[in-house]
């Protein structure tokens, strides 16, 4: 039968109610509002208690229960005090709620819903000590057994009584196992993004510190070799290494500053394939021979990631021409088919292509276009280096 109040509390009433209670746990430590949880938790499964104890199970059992007495109360206090130290002995305090809950209706009380065993389940399966979900059934289950053997004896055959019973003790302990777990999961995929998310990082800093080094290294052996006969050309190259330096210092701010996750808005945006000319312009001021064929016209723009990712390849793939190869190179940048296409060749001497099982460069670009389900492969081909990379992207007009 449902209660009708003679009153309806005014909304005023209930929001300041709310927004009392809510200033006063925001002021609580996080020590004194898991006490008052637990204070509170206590207080409720007493009452609930005591309301089954001082009901004869609501008026069910008036006929065969015993009433309200010393021994009765002394039960329901220890079903519902021990919630006071369930953090801090969670097996201990399910143990004395099991085990009251089976005293109570061997001693012809009639709480036959007993709700300490339900808190003390649910506060196990979400511990971080908590022992194998076994130790936990068996004896959960055998005080089940017993309470539900003793109440039939009691009480008579209720089968509506001990199924509620069962479904609140499973109930506590699944359901917060269930979030238990939704958690961790939830934990586990951040440290992953949070683990993909450094190396990606990573790579960006060696390609683009790789990069710009090298630029550096080459254009101040330049300086130097012609700074006597050639002084004008020395000031050129010095002032390229400060153009470099400077691109590359705002390139490392946009990097650093995601992995500081400050001012995400106004990071300076990270290159994309319509950098990669310019990109092309400072090789060729450091004396590389590059020829460019860029075919990348599309209805659709480029998903940032492949933008990203073909700019990086590219990138490391001339710094490595640069360094290893004979002075020129070919780059060759097509969108057809549902692919972002790219190929940098450049002429090797003798058999200097890479470094045999050093450096990061070729295995940083073939990591870049696997994640982004592309293809990759580079080696040499003839007398020549060839690097090639397949990224995926929308189909023109798609």
């Amino acid at each position: 039968m449902s209660a009708v109040l003679p009153w309806k509390v005014p909304d005023g009433w209930r929001r300041g109610y709310a927004s009392a209670v809510a200033r006063l746990a925001n002021s609580l430590s996080p020590t004194a509002r898991r006490r008052t949880i637990d204070a509170a938790l206590a207080l409720v499964v007493l009452a609930i208690t005591l309301v089954q104890l001082g009901s004869q199970s609501f008026g069910e059992k008036a006929d065969v229960a015993r009433g309200v007495d010393a021994l009765g109360v002394a039960l329901c206090l220890l079903m519902a005090l021990p919630l006071l130290w369930r953090r801090r002995a969670p097996v201990a305090v399910l143990g004395i709620a099991l085990a009251t809950s089976v005293a109570t209706v061997g001693l012809d009380y009639s709480v036959l819903e007993p709700v300490g065993p339900v808190i003390a389940l649910a506060t196990l399966a979400d511990h971080p000590r908590r022992p194998d979900l076994v130790r936990v059934a068996i004896p959960t289950l055998a005080a089940f057994a017993a309470f539900v053997a003793l109440a039939w004896v009691r009480f008579g055959p209720e089968p509506g009584d001990y199924l509620l019973t069962a479904l609140l003790w499973s109930g506590g302990w699944l359901v917060i196992d269930r979030r238990r777990l939704t958690r961790q999961r939830g934990e586990r995929e951040q440290r992953l993004a949070v683990a993909e998310e450094r190396s990606r990082i990573a790579r960006e800093l060696h390609d683009s510190a790789g990069h710009a080094i090298n630029s550096i290294l080459i254009q101040a052996g330049a300086a130097r070799t012609v700074l006597a006969t050639q002084p004008q050309r020395a000031l050129e190259a010095i002032a390229s290494i400060e153009t470099i330096a400077r691109t590359t210092i705002d390139d490392l701010d946009g990097i650093l500053g995601r992995l500081r996750r400050e001012g995400a808005a106004a990071l300076t945006p990270q290159p994309g394939v319509d950098r990669i000319p310019e990109l092309v312009d400072r090789h060729r001021a450091d004396g590389l021979d590059l020829r460019l064929v860029a075919r990348v016209a599309g209805e659709r723009p480029l998903p940032s990631a492949v933008d990203r990712a073909a700019y990086r390849i590219v990138q490391e793939a001339l710094t490595n021409a640069a360094r290893h190869g004979s002075g020129s190179a070919d780059v060759t940048i097509e969108r057809r088919d549902g692919e972002l296409r790219l190929t940098v060749a450049n002429p090797v001497l003798g058999r200097a292509a890479t470094r045999a099982g050093g450096g990061h460069g070729i295995p940083g670009m073939r990591e870049r276009a696997e994640l982004l389900g592309g293809r990759f492969d580079a080696g040499r081909d003839g007398g020549r280096f060839r690097v090639r990379a397949a990224l995926p992207c929308a189909e023109d007009g798609a």
